[in-house]
């Protein structure tokens, strides 16, 4: 049973806080506000370890660096290719693909995650603005 710390309880109240799917080094930022002397390491850890307890889960489809999230129901993301941000999709996970994939590998498949890609509204907007 992993012990409830003021560290970790912080860092989770944090990112239930926001919609945003922020990175580590913003969390700690976040948590020096409430916690002067929080170390980085400790950030690093305690999300390692809510990560293991399924309170919380990382995003980290492209490689680039790692974002979090209070872990919630399944579902899908959107990561911009010019700014960056990441914004969850609004749309019903297809637990059939679940299915259909571990019936014709014979995997056993507990979930998926599916990262859509392209540009932001913001992004968009600038980029039209920069044509006209």
């Amino acid at each position: 049973m992993t012990r409830h710390t003021k560290q970790r309880e912080t860092i989770l109240r944090i990112l239930r806080s926001t919609r945003s799917h922020p990175t580590a080094d913003w969390i700690y930022e976040e948590a020096k506000k409430e916690i002067p002397h929080i170390s980085k390491g400790t950030v690093y850890r305690n999300l390692r370890v809510l990560q293991e307890n399924g309170q919380v889960s990382e995003l980290n489809l492209d490689g680039t660096v790692s974002r979090f999230e209070a872990k919630r129901q399944n579902h899908y993301h959107f990561r911009c290719e010019r700014c960056g941000r990441v914004f969850d999709v609004d749309e019903p996970v297809d637990t059939k693909l679940d299915r259909k994939v571990a019936k014709r590998t014979g995997l056993r498949i507990s979930c998926h995650q599916l990262e859509f890609r392209g540009l932001c509204q913001d992004c968009q907007h600038e980029q039209t603005g920069r044509r006209e």
